[in-house]
């Protein structure tokens, strides 16, 4: 069911263990421009209501015209900084999604939850779908919360997480590269701004910084799971990377990882219980070249699945003004 319905289109709400993802098809006889605007209140509604809107053959044209419509339907674009992955620039606010190799997966993750800047929404436009596979996978952040064991959710929730990264070059990010600056005045700025701590060691640089890991969505109240911890933390990585950066980097010198807000491990148990979750909860619609992903980044999570062929999927990352 969809409080507000699409006008001028069908729709279908598809389900699985709680998460949720709206598809619309919609009918707009060549003029998408006017479909978006009539169903703006449409779209907004059902990101609130179930987290995940795709819009099948959505009528966009030009790359720009991603973060036009982005921004009709919810609020200013932002730029990408503080970066944890790579990524280009397409034109104005309009990015690649993450630029990882075809055969790898990215885990299910919200948004800069790693931040204290994150987007509000993200929109994904299909430019170019893959042969096979490459699926931008969603999960209900409320769903993860409720099927986690309460003590896991309570030590996380009393505790938070920190986060660590060492930004050199050559391996992950360097730190132009993750604040999108060569000027260092300007991130030791930026970081003390947003509650990040810096060590410089020449131009290695290592920041640590605090945030939730559970939080309450602004507007509809619902309390989600929200945070990167598994992403972050050293056991995400393949065993035989995992222990190759040990050995050349150590601990402290980890490209990324993540750890409880009290500094204590998160342990690799309790990552697979986490992990095990998003996999019951995750729910993907295959993509069509033309298609239009949106969600609502604190309700739901999203990933990427291994594909063949060439495949080109636009971001652009909204927040709602105040």
């Amino acid at each position: 069911m969809i409080k507000t319905p699409f006008a001028d289109a069908e729709a279908e709400v598809l389900e699985r263990n709680g998460t949720r993802l709206v598809r619309v098809r919609p009918r707009h006889d060549g003029d998408h421009r006017a479909w978006f605007t009539a169903n703006t209140e449409a779209f907004r509604s059902a990101m609130y209501e179930h987290a995940a809107v795709m819009v099948k053959d959505c009528g966009i044209v030009e790359q720009s015209e991603l973060a036009v419509l982005a921004e009709e339907i919810s609020g200013r674009t932002l730029e990408y900084n503080e970066r944890s992955t790579p990524r280009s620039r397409v034109t104005g606010k309009v990015y690649t999604s993450t630029e990882y190799p075809a055969d790898q997966s990215i885990p299910q993750h919200n948004e800069s939850a790693y931040s204290e800047n994150w987007p509000h929404n993200v929109f994904f436009f299909c430019a170019l779908a893959a042969r096979t596979g490459g699926e931008t996978p969603v999960a209900d952040s409320a769903a993860v919360l409720e099927r986690l064991p309460a003590d896991l959710v309570r030590r996380f929730e009393e505790k938070g997480v920190v986060y660590t990264r060492t930004y050199r070059t050559g391996m992950g990010l360097s730190w132009q590269e993750g604040f999108q600056t060569d000027d260092k005045g300007y991130v030791e700025s930026y970081c003390a701004d947003h509650n990040i701590q810096t060590d410089w060691d020449g131009d290695l640089l290592r920041t640590r910084q605090k945030r939730q890991a559970v939080t309450v969505h602004p507007i509809t109240g619902k309390k989600v799971w929200f945070n990167q911890a598994h992403l972050f933390h050293v056991h995400a990585l393949p065993e035989d990377v995992r222990e190759g950066l040990l050995e050349i980097c150590g601990e402290d010198g980890l490209p990324r990882n993540a750890y409880y807000g009290d500094g204590t491990p998160i342990t690799a148990d309790e990552l697979a219980t986490i992990l095990g979750v998003y996999d019951e909860t995750t729910l993907a619609e295959t993509w069509g070249t033309g298609d239009l992903l949106g969600i609502d980044n604190i309700l739901t999570s999203h990933g990427r699945r291994p594909f063949t062929g060439d495949r080109k999927v636009l971001v652009a990352m909204t927040q709602r003004e105040a």
